[in-house]
């Protein structure tokens, strides 16, 4: 395999990660289910917690599991095309980056006016499909924090500031932190910070609803 195709292979799976992650599964499934659009009601935020206050539990669990498949999709494919194109070295950067490209096109959507959601689900994909302990030490963050604090946003940033670290922390031992995969996944977590900020203040003024 020549070397243009082993870097071009990578760049377009890629930008193809980012129209994949454009797709913005809670507006079609609530559409495909007869539901209002999730950007009209609620928080207006096209996501599977908005779409479950249109009590349509079904919606809410399909945005969810799809908008996780998105993110964990491409980068799982990434992985194990890798070593095909002669880039296995850099493997879990390369997926990194399909990671990221499609965790923004869930928040900027070309499809959608790039309005989009918040990216939690999108972005636990992605940290399953790049390591699958990685992902489960962010959900049970997550978990922990929602149990005690019963704020879905909370627990969601939380686990956020963690993920870069926990990939840290594991370097060596599980997996190998590379810089390009590193700062894809600070990347993530302060975009999540920055799209919950809305929910922080109303955390701190006492006015956020908890679950």
């Amino acid at each position: 395999m020549n070397a243009s195709f082993a870097l071009w292979m990578p760049v377009l799976t890629v930008i193809a990660a980012y129209f994949l992650g454009s797709i913005a599964f809670a507006i079609l499934v609530s559409r495909a289910m007869g539901l209002s659009d999730p950007r009209t009601f609620g928080s207006r935020n096209p996501g599977a917690t908005n779409v479950l206050r249109s009590g349509k539990r079904s919606a809410a669990i399909a945005t969810l599991v799809l908008d996780a498949l998105k993110g964990y999709a491409p980068v799982f494919l990434m992985l194990q095309m890798a070593s095909a194109w002669g880039v296995a070295g850099t493997a879990s950067e390369w997926a990194a980056l399909a990671g990221l490209a499609a965790f923004l096109g869930h928040l900027y959507p070309v499809f959608f006016r790039f309005k989009g959601g918040k990216g939690v689900a999108t972005a636990v994909g992605v940290l399953f499909g790049l390591e699958p302990t990685l992902g489960l030490a962010c959900l049970g963050t997550f978990l922990i924090l929602v149990y005690f604090s019963r704020f879905v946003s909370l627990a969601s940033v939380v686990a956020a500031v963690f993920a870069p670290f926990y990939w840290l922390f594991g370097h060596g031992v599980a997996w190998q932190a590379g810089a390009a995969s590193t700062a894809c996944l600070t990347v993530m977590s302060l975009m999540l910070i920055w799209r919950h900020r809305e929910n922080l203040q109303r955390i701190m003024k006492g006015t956020e609803s908890k679950l």
